[in-house]
């Protein structure tokens, strides 16, 4: 079986219990396999990065392997706002997130609700110039575990859905960020647009960000913002120190 949010945000949860941690989000138009059938939740593979999770059964539409394979073949169209609206016939508004996507639209057999939508959009793979502008659109958004909308979002959800938001495909997590890519030996060999990841004390990568000019990095930690890098890691200025320590920077593109 397989299924698409139709709701503006859905949380991803760890196990099948409203008081489990988030791991992710379905933004609106997302696309899924469905692994896993009880009472109240599904358990869900995302078809964008595979990852997989459980969500509420009340939240989200079935939809038949061709449709899932139709959607999979699809051109990713995504909402290009911070927030844009749908409309349905009854002219209902329905906020949806920035990276929503937006490509079953056209599909009226998988767009039962009749879903209407005449806000900015953005598809194709851009220049590698454009992540750090995209990154600027999250400014200020406050760090949410396993989010991935402006209204809430962890450091490799705003990584994924920056690079999604250029045509370029990253996994969910940061441990799993770690493994794309080839790594570069100095920070001075970077560019704007590469991903610096960050280990704890036992070597384990949990935190990324996206690189800028003059050895700034733009990055989620209580809120999406600015600091500086240099070879030990990111430096707040607020706090006066080292907040975060730099384990490998990686070229993606």
């Amino acid at each position: 079986m397989f299924g698409i949010c139709n709701l503006a945000i859905v949380p991803v949860r760890a196990e099948a219990s409203d008081r489990s941690e988030q791991v992710s989000q379905l933004l609106f138009g997302e696309h899924f396999k469905i692994l896993e059938i009880q009472p109240k939740w599904v358990q869900i593979e995302i078809a964008f990065d595979s990852y997989i999770g459980w969500i509420d059964r009340k939240q989200y539409q079935t939809i038949t392997e061709e449709q899932y394979n139709y959607l999979n073949s699809s051109t990713d169209i995504l909402s290009a706002d911070l927030i844009e609206y749908i409309t349905n016939p009854n002219s209902n508004l329905i906020p949806i997130p920035l990276g929503s996507s937006l490509a079953f639209l056209e599909n009226e057999d998988i767009n039962v609700e009749k879903f209407s939508y005449e806000g900015m959009k953005i598809c194709g793979v851009k220049e590698k110039a454009g992540l750090v502008k995209t990154a600027f659109m999250y400014m200020n958004a406050p760090y949410l575990w396993g989010g991935k909308s402006p209204f809430g979002i962890d450091c490799s959800g705003f990584t994924q859905m920056v690079y999604r938001l250029n045509g370029y495909s990253l996994f969910r997590d940061a441990s799993q960020q770690a493994n794309q890519g080839e790594p570069l030996s100095f920070i001075e060999e970077s560019e704007p647009g590469d991903l610096a990841f960050f280990d704890n004390d036992e070597g384990k990568i949990i935190h990324v960000g996206i690189l800028m000019e003059n050895n700034y990095i733009i990055h989620a930690s209580g809120k999406v913002r600015i600091d500086r890098l240099d070879h030990l890691g990111i430096y707040n200025a607020e706090l006066n120190r080292h907040t975060h320590k730099l384990r490998v920077i990686k070229k993606i593109l």
